[in-house]
């Protein structure tokens, strides 16, 4: 079964949503996955250093009363799927571009799950900066990438057509938010939703591929 899932790697519902379509992927070992992390910058227009962190969550949500809020009900939904969110430790907002460019080599080169998972845990638990190429170069070695080739690609820009080229598909399809689920070009799923309605969608295309 091939899942496309459109995602930013600053996108905390993304990684909430991760969690959950792995636990049933889980559940359903008679199923073989093919999953491709698909890009889709939420803030394209930032500076390549990115911005300060507070000053653009002041100026997107207004009232930090807001903030703090929907951070506390992240960190308590990041808990029941291991996740440890430490927003307290992020000081920048950064560009994305390059950090898709790193799972687009990880698409080529090695597991783009793992690198992924790498990257969600550096912003959302380390407050790294993702944005910056020598901590992606880091990110990316550490999940197995060739640290050379992975530097030499960051700084060429290989990837980021391609990049542009995937963003404006979503577009065309109508994909308007993160993350968003494809399961073999015939369902959608947006969301982080909760791991039934994944199996469900399962289920499903089991049941119509059994029909053809």
């Amino acid at each position: 079964m091939k899942i496309e899932i459109y995602s930013d790697t600053v996108c905390p519902w993304c990684y909430v949503g991760k969690k959950r379509f792995e636990l049933a992927a889980r559940a359903r070992p008679d199923i073989g996955f093919d999953v491709r992390w698909m890009p889709f910058e939420l803030n394209p227009t930032l500076p390549e250093g990115g911005v300060e962190r507070e000053a653009y969550l002041a100026e997107k949500f207004g009232d930090p009363t807001r903030v703090q809020a929907m951070q506390a009900r992240l960190r308590e939904l990041g808990l029941m799927r291991d996740i440890q969110f430490r927003f307290d430790l992020s000081r920048r907002m950064p560009n994305t571009r390059a950090s898709h460019a790193l799972l687009a080599f990880a698409g080529e080169h090695g597991d783009q799950d793992t690198t992924s998972e790498a990257l969600f845990k550096a912003y959302f638990e380390q407050g790294r900066d993702i944005g910056n190429r020598a901590v992606l170069v880091e990110i990316g070695a550490g999940a197995g990438l060739d640290a050379a080739e992975l530097a030499r690609a960051l700084e060429g820009r290989r990837h980021y057509a391609e990049i542009e080229a995937l963003e404006r598909r979503a577009h065309e399809w109508g994909i308007t938010g993160v993350p968003t689920f494809i399961f073999d070009r015939r369902y959608a799923v947006s969301g982080a939703q909760e791991t039934d309605v994944f199996l469900q969608v399962f289920e499903r295309l089991q049941r119509l591929a059994r029909a053809s």
